[in-house]
């Protein structure tokens, strides 16, 4: 029996899809970090129960710090982004939370800077606020040493890769750390959308849509770029259709990050039978039904398509290209 719905949905399903390809499926990635961020928090006493905790999110994470206030007896301001649906923001407002939204916007750079700018105005009326920092305070790692004990438990840890959309850095970067600490040899596998800072492509522009939650326009310190082996950078496109192959296939209705995974490690999958691939699937497939199954029909199918592989960011290219990282500090 669980004590609170946050235990319920937290954990996630792991499912095979293939011989040496194994799906983590979430509700929502992130209440991992959430829960364990705010709990700290508490803890620590830099917190008091009834205060407000502010920040700014593209989905779930809003969700997610949603769900751990109304767990803990705390205020939830979200500085919403324009890739937030009416869903999520109705779901958020029943649970309490007050919802800033941002003006609609096809740019993440401006998206993004138009957040970070609302949450300085806001700390700076607004005392009593106590702001998150998901993109940059280390304490969102935390949560998931849980699920880094899930998935030695249940898969081990010899020949494992991860594969995931690095966004904040906090989820790929926070299991596979924590995997580290028994197995070093564990990889990584980041996904990039082109117009990301944070990997090198942000000289790209996606003409279609912006891949919310695994890119950004500015700098996270969350994202320890010598944790990752190998970076992935792909369109829409490429996403959409491993998120609508993942459903067609398997029948597993998860967002765009997660089709962007399956579809890197569908592609890995026969390169390295040796290895277990864990692909991370970071939420549902609900808030993509417009843009994404809506048009299924257009994806375009994974057997036809394959990266551009290269050693150097001055060849990166759309739209899918691959480079060895190497657990490199910088770019």
């Amino acid at each position: 029996m669980h004590e609170h719905i946050t235990d319920a949905v937290k954990t996630p399903h792991l499912v095979r899809l293939a011989d040496n390809v194994v799906l983590a499926r979430f509700e929502t990635i992130k209440i991992y970090s959430a829960l364990a961020a705010v709990r700290t928090l508490l803890e620590r006493g830099v917190v008091r129960p009834g205060q407000t905790l502010v920040d700014s999110s593209s989905g779930i994470y809003a969700t997610s710090l949603a769900l751990a206030c109304h767990r803990y007896g705390m205020r939830c301001h979200i500085i919403a982004s324009t890739t937030v649906d009416a869903a999520v923001r109705a779901q958020l407002e029943v649970l309490g939370a007050t919802v800033d939204p941002m003006p609609p916007s096809s740019s993440l750079e401006l998206d993004q800077r138009a957040r970070v700018a609302r949450v300085q105005e806001l700390l700076a009326t607004r005392p009593d606020v106590h702001w998150m920092r998901q993109y940059h305070d280390g304490i969102h790692y935390e949560g998931y040493a849980e699920f880094a004990d899930l998935v030695a438990a249940e898969l081990g840890t010899d020949a494992l890769t991860v594969v995931g959309g690095v966004g904040s850095g906090a989820s790929t970067g926070g299991v596979t750390g924590y995997l580290r600490r028994t197995d070093p040899s564990v990889r990584l596998v980041g996904l990039q959308p082109f117009g990301s800072v944070t990997f090198g492509s942000e000289a790209f522009s996606d003409p279609e849509a912006i891949i919310a939650g695994i890119g950004s326009s500015i700098v996270f310190d969350n994202v320890h770029h010598d944790l990752y082996d190998d970076i992935h950078w792909l369109d829409f496109r490429h996403a959409m259709a491993g998120a609508v192959a993942l459903l067609r296939r398997h029948a597993v209705f998860a967002g765009l990050s997660t089709g962007a995974a399956y579809l890197v490690a569908d592609w890995l999958a026969p390169r390295s039978p040796d290895r277990t691939h864990l692909v991370i699937g970071a939420d549902t497939g609900h808030r993509y039904v417009d843009r994404v199954f809506a048009r299924h029909r257009e994806a375009p199918d994974p057997a036809d398509l394959k990266p551009r592989e290269i050693t150097d960011l001055a060849d990166l290219a759309m739209p899918w290209s691959t480079m060895p990282w190497n657990r490199t500090s910088t770019i």
